[in-house]
């Protein structure tokens, strides 16, 4: 591989961006949104520069990814990409319906693949001809620091592609996990149920958000509490995740509860917005 199509210029979109670009692939991100794009662009800037300003990342690495990397539409993005990662809101028909646009003007042999958290492999693969070439890839926030990359393999997946996939995964620093197109993967599973029980003695008062993540923090040595990562998640997105998964799970424990339900109705979103259970 050695281009990437990225789609998305939002939280998750511009660090994958990022990252490909730093491992030396030549990056176009996309946005319907104008000013998203151009905000992602910056914001992958400022990283670099945040980097290179602590000693973390060499200087010459920077102006690396930032000649590697440019914005641009979903068919420049797309055109001519080994590999092409949609990273937008979880709507299983906003996905299809972007991979099919995307699969009209990319080579047959581009692999298509999707940052969801949650939605079914091959639900996004299904209204496509060639399903094969469709793989998960689940990144985690913030992109450009964590290690993880959950590799999630569809049913239709392709092992070359799989293989290409890990390939990728390891030349942009990613410890790499592959799990089967099961709700939830592994870590949305695990970790959303932790969230949701977390919001739930919030609600009964058993004890305050920080106190809560402390016990896991220290406890457990969570680099991060269930609440804050709510917060940083969104709790509008988690409360949509548990939703599905309590659905498609048959599993009460990943019911949003109430007050989760309160919060998002009121706006107290998360970080994105300055206020979830903590204030930013």
């Amino acid at each position: 591989m050695q281009r990437v199509g990225v789609i998305g210029a939002g939280t998750m979109g511009h660090g994958i961006a990022q990252v490909c670009a730093m491992a030396g692939y030549d990056v176009v991100l996309c946005d319907a949104n104008a000013e998203v794009l151009e905000a992602g662009l910056a914001k992958v800037h400022a990283n670099l520069q945040k980097g290179v300003d602590r000693g973390k990342v060499e200087s010459e690495v920077m102006d690396l990814a930032l000649s590697k990397l440019s914005g641009g539409t979903l068919a420049e993005a797309s055109t001519g990409a080994d590999i092409v990662i949609e990273a937008v809101p979880e709507k299983l028909a906003l996905k299809q319906s972007l991979f099919s646009q995307v699969a009209a003007v990319a080579p047959s042999g581009c692999i298509l693949a999707t940052n969801t958290s949650s939605l079914s492999i091959a639900g996004i693969a299904s209204t496509l001809d060639d399903p094969g070439r469709v793989i998960g890839t689940h990144f985690f926030n913030p992109v450009h620091i964590m290690a993880l990359l959950e590799i999630i393999v569809g049913a239709d997946t392709r092992p070359e592609v799989l293989d290409a996939v890990k390939v990728f995964g390891e030349r942009i620093g990613k410890s790499v996990i592959t799990v089967k197109d099961f709700p939830g993967f592994a870590t949305s599973r695990l970790g959303v149920c932790l969230g949701m029980e977390a919001i739930r003695m919030v609600e009964q008062g058993v004890a305050s958000p920080e106190d809560i993540d402390a016990a896991m923090v220290l406890g457990y040595r969570h680099p991060i509490g269930p609440l804050k990562l709510t917060d940083l998640v969104g709790l509008d997105v988690r409360m949509h995740i548990g939703e599905y998964l309590a659905k498609e799970l048959g599993n009460s424990a990943f019911e949003p509860p109430a007050l989760m339900r309160e919060m998002v109705a009121a706006g107290r979103l998360g970080k994105k917005v300055g206020k979830g259970f903590y204030d930013w």
